[in-house]
């Protein structure tokens, strides 16, 4: 009967250990892509949170409006009003009008920008082709699909506010 209490134990502590290396590997993760975002913010005289927003608009599948990048980046409206006025001066960002209903405004990328994005973040998507490479496509369907999880439920977290 010890024996089974006992690998239970055992098992219980590597499972803790498990999620302590997770842990740090998505922490170390979460401090080199800041690393190279605050490098590209600070090249384009950007704030950090400004290239967030870009990733908003870049990444969205639907258009942004700012009340949309507003709750994505959990900013204050006149936050938002002073990022897109700065992306925009920068020339990453324009405000299109909404056709139909001309008080929507779209934000857009702007197709030069994204280029220069490309050509500064090309080292990081070369690094991770290169890591790729280690891995079958079934191990990287379960690291998309562990990393997708991991994105909904952080997104559902409610941050406190200090």
């Amino acid at each position: 009967m010890g024996g089974r209490a006992e690998k239970a134990a055992e098992g219980a502590a590597s499972a803790q250990a498990d999620l302590r290396h997770l842990a740090v590997e998505l922490r170390r993760l979460n401090g080199e892509l800041t690393r190279v975002v605050h490098g590209f913010a600070t090249g384009q005289s950007l704030h950090p949170t400004d290239v967030q927003a870009l990733a908003v608009v870049l990444d969205s599948a639907e258009p942004v409006t700012p009340s949309v990048l507003r709750r994505r980046l959990g900013l204050t409206s006149g936050a938002v009003s002073a990022c897109v006025d700065r992306l925009e001066r920068a020339g990453h960002l324009r405000r299109v009008r909404e056709s139909q209903d001309r008080r929507v405004v779209h934000l857009q990328y702007v197709p030069g920008a994204q280029a220069r994005a490309r050509k500064y973040f090309g080292p990081l998507a070369e690094a991770t082709d290169r890591v790729r490479g280690d891995f079958s496509a079934a191990e990287l369907d379960v690291v998309v699909r562990f990393l997708g999880s991991l994105n909904e439920e952080l997104a559902a977290v409610e941050s406190p506010r200090a």
